[in-house]
């Protein structure tokens, strides 16, 4: 695998120098814009807006747009000449607890390698944060982006993990629910209830990206000349409105259950079973709603017969 940067980790007055690898790859199908009637590739100019002409990358630089429009155009030069400590060393600036540390601030992560006489320095480094139970917070530059970030250890291996600034993380307050919001401690229970009965151990091999697959498969196909596959007939949720919410949240749990094979336990609790009463009641008077809409269609229909029959036999008098 090719290093996408080497430099070192200033770890006091221990120098450690390092070879950065990607640890993440993301997956997906990439497409390109084509011409429906002969797939021919859609091609894309760089045309100037001043001067009308096409650009060579050669002759592309970068600028920063002012307030007013005014473009501020910054060379190679600019950018080498600016200070920056962390461009070819990762320097720890203190030890954390990786509690305190929010996954919201996480971004990008790589696996840290020895380069050189740096194993021996790397795996006092490695072991320090694994017996102390602590990540170290780094400052590190890679591809002209400084970034804050940890150093931590994951199977014996130093991983670099970048995270965003403080002020790139959006304040949360927008998405608080209403202050007016009362959850009673029945349906908190009964949803604590179904947060226990699917507990486990996290296994990210479990799971599997459904919609890749299927769009690989029809890709294969319509390689081969066959015909796509069939999509599965697609479950709608029911959108009613939920009544009763505890009842919904123990049918939540009972059918977490059923899935792993669990018995479901009644519930002992007084409110529970006069939940489970309502219910019941609940049921059993849709049901004898259901008859009696029953009874009066059937009563309906053998009217309508005898008038018909009636009908007919005027009929037949009349002609005779």
């Amino acid at each position: 695998m090719q290093a996408i940067w080497k430099g070192t980790i200033s770890f006091g007055m221990v120098t450690i120098p390092i070879k950065v690898f990607s640890a993440t790859g993301e997956k997906d199908i990439s497409f390109r814009q084509v011409h429906t009637q002969d797939s021919g590739r859609i091609r894309y100019k760089r045309v100037c807006e001043v001067c009308n002409q096409e650009i060579p990358y050669s002759d592309i630089g970068k600028g920063y747009e002012l307030a007013d429009g005014r473009i501020v155009v910054l060379e190679s030069e600019d950018f080498e000449q600016l200070p920056l400590p962390s461009a070819k060393s990762i320097e720890v600036l203190e030890f954390v607890p990786i509690e305190q540390v929010d996954p919201i601030y996480f971004a990008r992560a790589y696996y840290l390698a020895a380069d050189g006489v740096g194993a021996k320095p790397y795996v006092l480094l490695r072991d320090s944060l694994t017996h102390t139970k602590q990540v170290a917070v780094v400052k590190v530059a890679i591809r002209t982006r400084e970034s804050l970030a940890l150093l931590r250890e994951k199977d014996g291996v130093l991983v670099l993990q970048t995270m965003l600034w403080p002020d790139e993380v959006r304040d949360s307050e927008f998405a608080l629910p209403g202050a007016d919001v009362e959850v009673h401690d029945q349906e908190r229970a009964m949803a604590e209830s179904y947060i226990a009965t699917l507990e486990t151990e996290f296994d990210p091999t479990r799971y599997s990206n459904e919609y890749r697959e299927a769009l690989e498969q029809l890709v294969e196909a319509k390689t081969e000349g066959l015909e796509p596959l069939e999509a599965e007939e697609e479950v709608t949720a029911d959108s009613g409105k939920v009544v009763d919410l505890v009842a919904a949240l123990r049918a939540s749990v009972e059918a977490a259950k059923e899935r792993r094979g669990e018995a479901a336990a009644p519930s002992a609790s007084a409110d529970g079973e006069e939940s489970s009463g309502r219910t019941a009641k609940t049921a059993a008077a849709a049901k004898g709603t259901a008859k009696k809409t029953t009874a009066k269609k059937s009563a309906a229909k053998k009217s309508t017969a005898k008038k018909s029959a009636a009908r007919k036999t005027t009929g037949r008098r009349k002609s005779a």
